[in-house]
């Protein structure tokens, strides 16, 4: 799902079809269970409420699951931020929605794969519609 949706951002993008911003970069790698950075890292849950202070990253309330994709590389004084999808009570509300958020907002209940990976970041990965 991830990588679907890179490929259509990435895409749309390119033909200029998505009207947007690209945002300064949080890190310049990034940590993945994969090169490609498309495998699900591990599932979440939100320890407490969060709301994005910009579109790069998404609102979280307590109890969400969280499917993580990849983990942003502290630099200097910087957060440590995960990206990943939320999950609500309501699915149909809230899927698919993707962003940043600090890591210390959640707990991993399960890890798929170790996010082993170490991989440069892209404009598209702070990129906001």
């Amino acid at each position: 799902m991830a990588r679907l949706l890179l490929l259509f951002l990435a895409g749309l993008v390119a033909v200029g079809a998505v009207h947007g911003i690209f945002m300064d970069r949080l890190a310049s790698k990034k940590l993945c269970a994969d090169d490609e950075c498309v495998y699900t890292i591990s599932l979440a849950r939100a320890q407490e409420d969060y709301n994005a202070p910009d579109c790069r990253f998404i609102n979280v309330k307590k109890g969400q699951q969280i499917y993580v994709y990849s983990k942003l590389v502290k630099e200097n004084e910087a957060g440590e931020f995960w990206a990943g999808s939320v999950y609500g009570d309501h699915q149909e509300d809230e899927m698919g929605t993707v962003g940043y958020f600090p890591s210390n907002l959640v707990a991993e209940q399960h890890v798929y794969q170790e996010a082993t990976k170490e991989v440069p970041t892209t404009d598209i990965d702070f990129f906001c519609e």
